[in-house]
């Protein structure tokens, strides 16, 4: 059974769903999670991951994350992806033309990521924080990266994710 079937095919991506679908469906958790439908725990030691939906279309991950908890700088090979912010605040430094940008991710704030997307997602707060992520189509292997200069963006290395692993995710 398909827990998200595809509105409509779109052809800028290999998945018919596109980034306002996925953030769609981040918002949509949110408010399951803000309304204790979904477990959360905070683990001090490392960022607690929790998937949630599952389908040949879609992965949604619930995370949490402690202060100066960071997923590393990545991307989502070829996937899709947006969060949500349940809680707390995020921090996301994303790759551009001019190198490295940050922007804030208060709660209720939501972000795409289009193919080539290359982040880091992190807390820089005392007070945990709380995101919904979701990709299309799931999520399979991230390539991660090192900032050469501050001008020169290089890979390090790339791992396979594998369906229902929380290795990677963010």
């Amino acid at each position: 059974m398909l827990l998200h079937a595809p509105r409509h095919a779109r052809s800028t991506a290999p998945t018919p769903l596109g980034l306002s679908d996925l953030t769609a469906l981040t918002r949509e958790i949110a408010d399951e999670v803000r309304a204790g439908a979904h477990l959360v725990r905070v683990d001090p030691e490392r960022r607690w991951y929790k998937l949630l939906r599952t389908d040949p279309y879609v992965d949604v991950w619930l995370i949490s994350w402690a202060t100066e908890q960071a997923a590393e700088l990545h991307d989502h090979a070829g996937s899709l992806g947006a969060l949500t912010v349940v809680s707390g605040s995020l921090v996301e430094q994303r790759w551009t033309t001019e190198g490295l940008r940050s922007r804030s991710l208060r709660a209720g704030r939501s972000a795409g990521f289009p193919l080539g997307h290359v982040h880091d997602v992190g807390n820089h707060e005392v007070t945990p924080a709380v995101s919904v992520h979701a990709y299309s189509p799931p999520l399979t292997a991230m390539s991660y990266y090192a900032v050469d200069d501050g001008l020169r963006l290089r890979r390090t290395r790339s791992e396979l994710t594998g369906s229902g692993s929380s290795k990677g995710v963010g």
